[in-house]
């Protein structure tokens, strides 16, 4: 049978699915071998889905007015964290490496902007609602325009807005709070990037996975005082697969066939993109190390024996810095002179080496 995905719930921001039928036994030549490959298979989508997935997050801050009594890392360092929504972003935005853009501009980076005053005398929060989105070319074109592109034509109606920045039901990030006289004003760009350069574009909040609820592997060894059952309870996922019997012979070529996922996001990305985008990536991954593996494989006959190639170079035979026209000799590393100790082959720092003069035998050490 087929690898499956089965969603169990689908949620705005989470995701419940099991991924049945996950065993690749047919290629392994051990037990061992293939319940590494069955294990390793979901945490590597689990691992793809948290770090190598596209997001947007803002990655360069330039203030012009901060008397709030933050420091300006600090703010920073806060905006980075804040989520962006980031739907279809690996073909709505270039990454700024592929960009022809001296630093940032339409294709390969959004720009928002932050300015408030407090003019009151209660305490003003801060807080992600009060970013917006700006168009390049209004206030700031002097970093260039890159290679026109049709990226800006794939982003939705609030691609690079903060996360709940229009949802009455959720709740901004908190930035910083300001008194009565202060006020912060601030220019931010969002980037492209995954999570293996940064958490922040990170998409997942958290990502967690179990198999053999019932423990019928084996796999776990349960501490306990007085009794396993009682201390530590069946997870809801036990309710997908038949409890073992007491007279139940163990099954030592049993290998766990369902592995029970459960993906919560940020918001940048929904649940449901993730999981798709995260197949799509493992998938390609795999290919990538196919091919590269087909390429790279000699064409070799079985019993024919591997040609070997003789070291002529410097480093080789004829010492450190020994020509490569001249036979390799014995006679030293730092050249080729007749009269010198060598510093390589003739024995650096032993007999026949050394710092020799040229008038005197080569014998050891630091002679002059």
């Amino acid at each position: 049978m087929e690898p499956a995905v089965r969603i169990r719930q689908l949620g705005k921001d989470r995701v419940n699915f099991v991924l049945e039928n996950v065993d690749l036994a047919y290629v392994a030549s051990s037990l061992v071998f293939a319940l590494l490959i069955a294990c390793s298979f979901a945490n590597s989508l689990r691992r793809v889905m948290m770090a190598d997935l596209p997001t947007i997050a803002i990655d360069l801050v330039e203030f012009q007015a901060n008397t709030t009594v933050l420091p300006d890392e600090f703010i920073a360092h806060r905006l980075g964290m804040v989520p962006l929504l980031s739907s279809n972003c690996d073909e709505g935005m270039r990454y700024t490496r592929d960009c022809t853009c001296l630093a940032a501009c339409q294709y390969c980076s959004i720009q928002l902007k932050l300015d408030v005053a407090c003019h009151s005398n209660t305490t003003m929060d801060v807080t992600s609602n009060h970013l917006e989105v700006t168009p390049y070319g209004t206030d700031y074109n002097d970093m260039g325009e890159g290679e026109a592109g049709d990226e800006p034509s794939k982003r939705g109606e609030y691609f690079g807005h903060p996360v709940g920045k229009n949802d009455p039901d959720a709740s901004p990030v908190l930035l910083c709070k300001i008194r009565k006289g202060q006020e912060l004003r601030l220019r931010c760009i969002a980037k492209k990037g995954i999570a293996k350069e940064h958490a922040k574009w990170s998409p997942c909040s958290a990502v967690s996975f179990e198999y053999d609820p019932y423990n019928k592997l084996r796999h776990t060894s349960y501490w306990f005082e007085t009794d396993a059952r009682d201390e530590w309870p069946l997870s809801d996922n036990a309710k997908e697969e038949e409890p073992p019997r007491e007279d139940e012979v163990f099954d030592f070529n049993a290998q766990p066939r369902k592995f029970y996922f459960e993906v919560e996001t940020d918001g940048s990305l929904g649940p449901q993109e993730v999981v798709m985008q995260g197949l799509a990536e493992l998938q390609s991954k795999l290919a990538k190390i196919v091919l590269a593996l087909k390429k790279t494989e000699p064409d070799m006959v079985a019993g024919e024996p591997v040609p070997e190639v003789a070291a002529t170079d410097g480093w080789g035979n004829g010492g450190g810095w020994n020509s490569t026209n001249q036979p390799a000799t014995n006679t030293g590393g730092w050249g080729a002179s007749p009269n010198r100790g060598g510093g390589g082959g003739g024995g650096g720092w032993g007999s026949g080496g050394g710092w020799a003069s040229p008038s005197q035998p080569a014998t050891a050490g630091w002679n002059v």
